[in-house]
């Protein structure tokens, strides 16, 4: 096997997606707000000016100084969600609630929908959605293109891309209903965040970025929320369509697709209308190993690290042989991007942290950072608590 050396993670990023074995395979990890106001603690990142877990309003210092190969600029509906300890409403007319929990690390916070806009007929035909065109939407993904795409895989971040923003407008019950009792109704209701998150991804493709992230859950644990026929039926026209239009801008743009959990049913059709990468990739729903033995040859991973169980609740060393596990299964031959299956929480143990970090980027990590002289990627955190 023949591994190219001293990549940038642009470099190794392209090499992967490529099905080439990159000098080390690619990461990209998100966090919890409170997981990152830790991170800034143990590292001692004290010009980090804000996070989201999806990119807007970060400086990415906790991302660069990991050694992150991806950088992510979000523009849609889940741009709505952020940590809030007061109830509030956002420009779709969702309100949203905190939700306080307790972890061995200390008190963190959700934020839950807990009203929906649309309860009838009349409702959606006077909806106003929000304009897409803005052109403060997309200052955030313009800074981050000038300043980091030389050395950066930058993705634009659309997800939520049809279903779970209709869920939030209508409700899923009301939703599920609407597939199977009212299709026109349902049509009318999918086409609001599917034009809107479409004008966006558009805009960022043609301002540069390399990637769209788009996505809805449609997988539960054991088998798919939506069935494949009304998935069928309803999302994969409008994710075709979606895809098809970004490719016509740039044919040389990669798509991801996020689902959690399991579903497996509806791979190949995905494959079908063009998806490049498959992300999260939940190891408690759907075996990694498999889906590369029978997909990898057609499609590109991400995420893969299991954030349900291994993660936060195993030891260091688990973590680490999970690490070690994708690589030889997924990795072998380019193909994966490694990172956790979701944001990682607050009560991940910094000390399985740093196993995952330490077991993704190895030495080649370290020696690149020293080359270029950036703090390595575990520098100032190995052993902290």
């Amino acid at each position: 096997m023949i591994f190219k050396e001293c990549m940038n993670h642009r470099e190794r990023v392209i090499a992967a997606l490529n099905h080439e074995q990159p000098d080390r395979c690619p990461m990209q990890i998100s966090f919890t707000p409170e997981f990152a106001a830790r991170l800034r603690t143990v590292m001692g990142v004290t010009n980090d000016n804000g996070h989201n877990p999806h990119g807007s309003g970060n400086s990415y210092c906790l991302e660069r100084a990991l050694g992150q190969d991806l950088l992510l600029t979000s523009v849609g509906w889940a741009n709505c969600y952020y940590q809030s300890r007061e109830p509030y409403t956002d420009e779709w007319g969702v309100e949203w609630r905190p939700a306080r929990y307790q972890t061995p690390f200390g008190t963190g916070y959700y934020t839950e929908v807990y009203r929906h806009p649309i309860s009838t007929a009349e409702d959606l035909a006077r909806y106003r959605v929000p304009d897409p065109n803005r052109a403060e939407l997309y200052l955030e993904a313009g800074r981050m293109i000038r300043q980091y795409r030389a050395d950066y895989w930058i993705v634009g971040v659309t997800v939520t891309t049809i279903w779970e923003t209709a869920m939030a407008l209508r409700g899923m019950e009301r939703l599920l209903m609407d597939v199977l009792a009212e299709p026109d109704f349902a049509d009318a209701l999918l086409d609001i965040p599917f034009r809107y998150h479409l004008a966006a991804a558009s805009r960022l493709v043609r301002m540069g970025v390399d990637m769209i992230w788009m996505g809805d859950d449609v997988g539960s644990q054991k088998g798919m929320i939506l069935s494949p026929e009304l998935w069928r039926r309803f999302l994969k026209p409008r994710m075709a369509e979606f895809i098809a239009t970004l490719k016509g801008i740039n044919s040389a743009i990669k798509v991801a697709y996020h689902s959690d959990g399991d579903i497996y049913p509806i791979i190949p059709e995905l494959i079908e209308i063009g998806l490049d990468v498959l992300n999260p990739v939940q190891p408690a729903c759907m075996d990694p190993a498999r889906l590369k033995r029978e997909f990898g040859g057609r499609l590109c991973f991400w995420g893969s690290i299991d954030e349900q169980h291994t993660l936060p609740f195993g030891t260091p060393a688990q973590v680490a042989a999970e690490v070690h596990e994708r690589l030889r299964t997924v990795g072998r031959g380019g193909g994966l991007i490694l990172g956790p299956t979701h944001h990682v929480q607050l009560d991940t143990p910094i000390e399985n942290f740093n196993a995952m970090i330490e077991a993704i980027t190895g030495n080649h990590a370290k020696e690149w950072c020293g080359k270029h002289e950036i703090k390595p990627p575990c520098e100032g955190i190995m052993g902290m608590k």
